[in-house]
């Protein structure tokens, strides 16, 4: 007995000799670089907090990752909300090496991570800056290609060679983008732990041109030239009702599996507002955080409804994805699966045939105590686009108060 429990003891500790270190992360600032292929890396600047967590930091915006475990050599990496993830393993206590994977869209980017570096973008030339791109830029995307071409406003701050700002689309903006002028070229990027955006381009005293890149699947070209009165379309006027139509009907599951119709004895006589939405879908985030705070801070009467369009492949996917933002962002009003399998917006208009088409998630619809849609707001710039946010903010409290008024 005595020899066994020897030999056990020697194969315990050869064992736990043989096991890879259990590791740490190094607080303090990181670079998360993501691999694009074709020689294309997306740098995101992150900063270890002393409890372990994770801040992904783009220009003001700043997303804080609280699902992160480690065993031994290997890490997992949860950001908030959207399907992504991180696998990765330490190759020392400075660099990790991984991949992000978005399962239900079969999307595998490679990833590293080193401590101590404090820059977004390294290689910087040391010339003075002698190119300013401040200002607002009319910009067409895709704009040799029919199918694919639409237009936007670039908006940019530059300071030094520093630069933050985003594309505002008719849909939506691209987030918060921060970047660097160097000689006569631009970089920006921008990552919010599931969608990885980045812009290089070169640069003139009144031209932008060059390539977005979404994640490792998707590259366009853009140009943009300096347009400080540049404006896109009015946001209001871009969807609406077919003739002959003055409201919307729809029935859909919520995550309970219980069916809730516009008709419902709930959303009779009050003001309703019907959003169009996906889980996976960044200027939803947004917009369904905004509509949130909202109903903490009024004690009125006006309803929300969130109908979401899920790229999840099955419907039980596509309601924990639901009760994920649920749960995530507490919200309080009903979110119903309309959709999932697919986001395409052709699909969608066969949800809501009276439209004239689904052009945008989010889209926002909003009836009036009669029952009858009054005003229909396609996409949401956020945050990032400063004053227009604003104008949008006022807008929505505005026009909710006439609604009540009525």
């Amino acid at each position: 007995m005595k020899k066994i429990i020897l030999l056990l003891s020697v194969l315990f500790l050869y064992s736990c000799e043989n096991q890879p270190a259990t590791y740490q992360l190094e607080e303090g600032n990181w670079r998360l670089v993501l691999d694009l292929g074709s020689g294309k890396q997306l740098p995101v600047n992150v900063i270890v907090n002393k409890d372990q967590s994770i801040t992904i930091k783009n220009a003001s915006e700043e997303i804080v990752v609280t699902e992160v475990s480690i065993k031994q050599d290997s890490i997992f990496i949860q950001p908030p909300v959207f399907e992504g993830v991180f696998k990765g393993k330490f190759e020392s206590k400075n660099l990790i090496t991984g991949v992000h994977i978005k399962p239900s869209l079969d999307r595998v980017v490679p990833f590293k991570m080193l401590a101590n570096k404090a820059a977004r973008f390294e290689n910087v030339s040391s010339k003075p800056v002698v190119k300013n791109i401040t200002g607002s830029y009319e910009t067409v995307f895709s704009p040799n290609n029919d199918t694919d071409r639409y237009i936007a406003k670039g908006v940019f701050t530059q300071t030094g060679n520093q630069v933050t700002g985003t594309f505002e689309t008719t849909t939506g903006d691209y987030r918060f983008l921060e970047g660097i002028v160097t000689n006569d070229s631009l970089k920006l990027s921008t990552f919010d732990g599931a969608h990885a955006f980045l812009f290089e381009a070169a640069i003139t005293d009144s031209t932008i041109i060059g390539d977005f890149y979404s994640g490792n699947h998707w590259k366009e070209p853009f140009q943009a030239r300096l347009n400080n009165n540049y404006e896109l379309p009015d946001a209001k006027e871009l969807t609406y009702l077919k003739e002959g139509y003055d409201t919307i009907e729809f029935s859909f599951k919520n995550v309970d599996g219980e069916v809730v119709s516009i008709n419902d004895s709930e959303f009779q006589n009050q003001v309703v507002i019907v959003q169009l939405l996906g889980t996976w879908c960044p200027n939803c985030l947004e917009e369904t955080r905004f509509y949130q705070e909202y109903l903490n801070q009024q004690n009125n009467d006006v309803k929300f409804i969130g109908l979401a369009f899920e790229y999840a492949r099955s419907e039980k996917a596509a309601m924990n994805s639901i009760q994920r933002l649920i749960k995530s962002e507490d919200i309080t009003y009903p979110i119903l699966l309309a959709q999932y399998g697919t986001t395409d917006k052709t699909t969608a208009n066969e949800k809501l045939p009276m439209l004239n088409h689904v052009l945008s998630y989010p889209t926002s619809i909003y009836i009036d105590k009669t029952g009858k849609v009054r005003r229909i707001h396609t996409g949401y710039n956020g945050l990032a686009t400063g004053s227009k946010h604003e104008r949008f903010q006022q807008e929505f409290y505005s026009f909710i108060e006439e609604l009540l008024a009525e």
